[in-house]
């Protein structure tokens, strides 16, 4: 029996491919999901229905099974609506999860058209689409090393 908080057989699978620099996408429930992503990236639908599964969720099971070195967000382009009013609250939600998990790890963001270009270098590896309806609420993850 597994450990980890994270207990989806194809998710472990991908990860434990997986090494230093790999970059895994939890994307929320408006992210093109399966036209944004790298060459050699898994996409893995945990959609079930709206709001049901969150980035949030998923991010503290990643965290659980591996380590990470880096945490982007998509950042909001200055010309945007939604810049004017600061951070994204589902960002703040993130950091009380890396806290939890005992991460020191920051939220980098990444301008828009800039993390589609991220999300599609040959280290992405992992997809994992949720439902969050949350705005701006994307995440590519950077993976560490076990030390």
């Amino acid at each position: 029996m597994l450990k980890h908080e994270l207990v989806h057989p194809q998710i472990n699978e991908i990860l434990g491919r997986a090494g230093h620099h790999s970059k895994i996408l939890i994307a929320d429930g408006n992210y093109p999901a399966w036209n944004k992503r790298g060459p050699n990236a898994e996409l893995v639908c945990l959609n079930l229905s709206p709001g049901v599964v969150t980035v949030a969720q998923v991010l503290k099971a990643i965290m659980s099974a591996v380590v990470l070195d880096e945490i982007n967000t998509m950042g909001i382009p200055p010309d945007d609506p939604y810049a004017q009013a600061g951070d994204p609250p589902v960002w703040n939600e993130y950091r009380e999860v890396i806290k939890a998990g005992g991460s020191e790890l920051e939220l980098k963001p990444i301008q828009k058209w800039d993390f589609y270009d991220a999300v599609a270098s040959p280290d992405h590896v992992l997809t994992i689409q949720t439902a969050d309806q949350s705005l701006w609420a994307n995440l590519l993850l950077t993976m560490g090393c076990r030390t």
